[in-house]
């Protein structure tokens, strides 16, 4: 049987204090293989800490997060970059990409951690480039392209390492409603091929084209 991507069990987040921070309660959740799942919820309720845990850029204080059944809490620092790397594809609600550099630079640099040859690397972001329709760009720095654009760009740097988790933080909050359906379209179009997608938004709109939500509220994981 294969594992979930994305298993926690009992895991939570607390801040020292004082004062002392609940910021997520222990909570269960699985993420099956494939799946699209919507995570929403209030400001302040949690969403950005889970987010932190699961896209493992910060540790739980109890619990442990299975990542492809690895064992997260089990590894040193050095082993979890390593596995974000190559496991979790990052999209931002601000695109994060470097302005001076072209569009496929951009990409590439999400094959860091895959090594080989430069020549390989870029023929490699090439083809994703193509897949998110934006060959006639790919020498244009990132800073020059649209708001939509540079959104695409950054959603085909998070799948050129082909991982097993697309983690999406607003990934429309920045955009306007025109750019905004064609990345949600992209987004569709990605997981329709297989690729798990979890989406973290205050967009209803957003929210809703998913088959499974999340709903985070007081720091209490509910779906």
């Amino acid at each position: 049987m294969t594992a979930p991507v994305v298993e926690l069990r009992g895991i939570g987040r607390t801040y020292e204090g004082p004062p002392e921070v609940v910021a997520l309660r222990p909570c269960d959740l699985v993420i099956a293989r494939g799946e699209r799942v919507s995570v929403v919820g209030p400001s302040g309720s949690g969403k950005s800490t889970w987010l932190n845990l699961v896209g493992l850029l910060d540790r739980p204080t109890t619990g442990d997060y299975l990542l492809d059944g690895v064992n997260t809490a089990e590894l040193p620092d050095s082993a979890r970059t390593e596995l974000r790397s190559r496991r979790i594809g990052f999209v931002f609600q601000s695109f994060h990409l470097l302005a001076h550099r072209s569009a496929v630079e951009n990409v590439m640099l999400g094959l860091l951690y895959q090594g080989g040859k430069r020549a390989h690397r870029r023929s490699t972001a090439m083809a994703v480039l193509d897949r998110v329709g934006l060959t006639a760009c790919a020498e244009s720095a990132a800073g020059v392209l649209s708001g939509g654009e540079r959104q695409r760009v950054a959603i085909a740097r998070a799948l050129v390492a082909e991982p097993s988790l697309l983690l999406c933080d607003e990934p429309t909050g920045n955009l306007d409603s025109g750019s905004a359906e064609r990345v949600l379209d992209l987004i569709d179009g990605v997981h329709r091929d297989g690729q798990t997608v979890v989406i973290v938004t205050h967009d209803e709109h957003v929210a809703a084209a998913a088959p499974r939500r999340v709903v985070i509220r007081d720091g209490l994981v509910c779906g």
